[in-house]
């Protein structure tokens, strides 16, 4: 939990900035002081002028507004997350974030070292799933808005995302609602929809916003983009089809008929996303639904939904139980608190223990900011450095004169050593290379058998795995391995191709005559301390759903406890498990960190 009297929170949206100032009253409660829209134009549209758009919307919003705060909190837009609900098996608590960061592989539609992600547990299903929100956004994007915050001259506390931000707003102005809540955000790219039961909460994220509306009416009354979208502000409205009469006005009446059309895809997205809520996740039935997101207000958006959904609909106000200032004009805020869902989640982030707390700061800008705060005393280390410095350099000039005295004395009786010290070196050389031979010779005599002896093991760790499964799963099972590969060394590539092409168990060969009296042979040039194995097994998904990823886990808890060639720390699954040959067998990988390395 983060604390502070005043701080900022910023929605950084696909068509709109949204920026408020929030303070803690006396009572404990979240305080609006300040709030503010800025449009971002046609170049927030594009990827290549976001940033730029940004921070010069942030800007103007900070000069138009008296804030006091520098500490930030921001949402990044929903189409530049990624977000979604997974369920996993029951697994004992201390394996639970082993396998979410495998969940997180297989999911994320990146790869995790390009981006920023976090997670959260829910809580637990009747059976003892466990159901966990994952998101992320790449790693590029949320640089980019640590700069445009930095520019303002803000300081960043946390980064969230518009599901988790809108999640924790509703929860803590709607809490006392019974049944099934839905909550619609529609925005310019994007729209979220979730739902609210009992506790818990699920979200979707749907491709489908209201830039789609001004998009289709600029093609089809062959407008420039801005000029469509002031149209649709101005005179769009949602039509309600029927034997309704048509508006006079030949752009008005497009604009209700384009409307109704992406209104009409977007409720097709809806009605599937509640059937799959029902019978996918166990949910009831919605009874309300509540509509937010900028695109929401347009005339007869609400009557459309409540005549296809055939449930009452209202508008979110995520200032219900939140104070206002006095300074404000509540009739000017209620026209656009509809849209301010997300700033009002990220002020709740300061002010208590929220339902979804999630953080995608990336680490390099936690660095950075740590650096900040150190800086005076890096001030203070470098003065107090200089005094130690001019103090030392005062004590060796006063001693100065008697080391050198000592200095030609120690000369003197050193100068007869001296002489000596070529053949001490040359002797002493001599012994080195013997003992490297030695020892070259030992090491190859002891890893003779280690190649059988691994195998000797993996194939009990199979065996027993195999054995355990079957009285499992009353089922017979089976388990192999099909190719060991070393992990190579890049800058031993060629060396590693020699020795891939000699038996494994065959020493190095020495030519009689090729060694010289007093050298050693030549040293290992590379050093396999990871071998990966790629395994197949019979397919049980049909005894059970989880029942290959349980097999899976199996050999890794077997590879890790049961034998002492690996390092328990560095051996683990990796990669996706895949069903092949016509649903007969299933492949996996795991790597296997050598406790004793072995030489080529």
């Amino acid at each position: 939990m983060l604390n502070a009297k005043s701080f900022l929170a910023v929605d950084f949206g696909a068509a709109n900035l949204k920026l408020a100032e929030f303070e803690m009253n006396e009572a404990g409660n979240l305080l609006l002081k300040h709030y503010g829209f800025k449009a971002l134009g046609q170049e927030g549209a594009q990827e290549a002028t976001r940033e730029a758009a940004m921070t010069k919307a942030l800007q103007e919003l900070l000069s138009e507004h008296p804030v006091v705060s520098k500490n930030i909190n921001i949402c990044a837009p929903g189409f530049h997350t990624f977000s979604k609900f997974v369920k996993l098996p029951p697994v004992d608590t201390s394996k639970v974030t082993q396998i979410i960061q495998y969940e997180a592989q297989q999911n994320v539609p990146f790869p995790l070292e390009e981006v920023v992600w976090d997670y959260q547990i829910l809580g637990a299903t009747a059976t003892g799933e466990l159901e966990v929100l994952l998101v992320a956004i790449k790693s590029d994007i949320v640089e980019g808005l640590f700069r445009v915050a930095e520019s303002a001259g803000l300081r960043l506390q946390l980064v969230d995302v518009s599901p988790a931000a809108l999640c924790n707003a509703f929860r803590y102005n709607y809490g006392d609602l019974d049944g099934c809540t839905m909550l619609l955000d529609i925005g310019a790219k994007t729209s979220n929809l979730l739902f609210f039961e009992k506790g818990s909460v699920y979200s979707r994220g749907i491709n489908i916003g209201a830039n789609s509306i001004t998009q289709d009416f600029a093609k089809e009354a062959r407008l420039s983009f801005p000029d469509a979208e002031r149209l649709k502000i101005e005179e769009g409205f949602v039509s309600l089809g029927g034997a309704y009469e048509e508006p006079d006005s030949a752009h008005q009446a497009a604009i209700s008929k384009i409307a109704r059309q992406v209104m009409t895809r977007l409720h097709i997205q809806v009605n599937q996303t509640v059937q799959f809520y029902r019978g996918q996740q166990g949910g009831s039935a919605p009874l309300r639904l509540f509509l937010s997101g900028g695109a929401s207000i347009m005339p007869y958006t609400a009557q459309f939904f409540s005549e296809k959904l055939n449930v009452p609909v209202e508008y979110f106000n995520p200032f219900r139980n939140v104070q206002i200032d006095p300074s404000l004009n509540l009739e000017e805020l209620a026209k656009v608190a509809h849209g301010l869902g997300e700033v009002v989640g990220l002020g709740l982030r300061n002010l208590a223990h929220c339902p979804i707390e999630l953080n995608l700061m990336p680490r390099s800008s936690l660095k950075r900011q740590e650096l900040n705060q150190k800086k005076p005393y890096f001030v203070a280390a470098a003065l107090c450095l200089v005094l130690v410095v001019w103090a030392v350099g005062w004590f060796y000039d006063k001693v100065a004169t008697e080391k050198g005295k000592a200095l030609a004395t120690l000369t003197e009786k050193v100068g007869p050593l001296q002489r000596n010290l070529s053949s001490l070196k040359k002797e002493l050389d001599d012994l080195a290379n013997v003992q490297a031979e030695l020892e070259q010779y030992t090491a190859w005599m002891e890893e003779r058998f280690y190649w059988g002896a691994m195998l000797m093991k993996l194939r009990e760790v199979l065996m027993s795995v195999e054995e355990k499964k079957e009285q499992e799963f009353k089922a017979k099972t089976g388990i192999w391995i099909e190719k060991i590969a070393p992990v190579l060394p890049d800058d031993n590539q060629a060396m590693a191709a020699m020795a891939a092409a000699a038996p494994l168990d065959a020493p190095p060969v020495v030519t009689p005559g090729s060694k010289r009296k007093g050298s050693a042979p030549k040293a290992s040039s590379v050093v396999i301390s990871n071998i990966v194995l790629y395994c197949r097994g019979v397919n049980m998904n049909a005894v059970t759903p989880d029942a290959n990823t349980r097999m899976a886990f199996s050999v890794a808890e077997e590879l890790k406890t049961k034998t002492d060639l690996f390092d328990p720390a560095g051996t683990q699954l990796f990669g996706a498990l895949s069903v092949e040959d016509a649903g007969l067998t299933f492949t996996f990988q795991a790597t296997l960190k050598l406790k004793r390395p072995i030489k080529f």
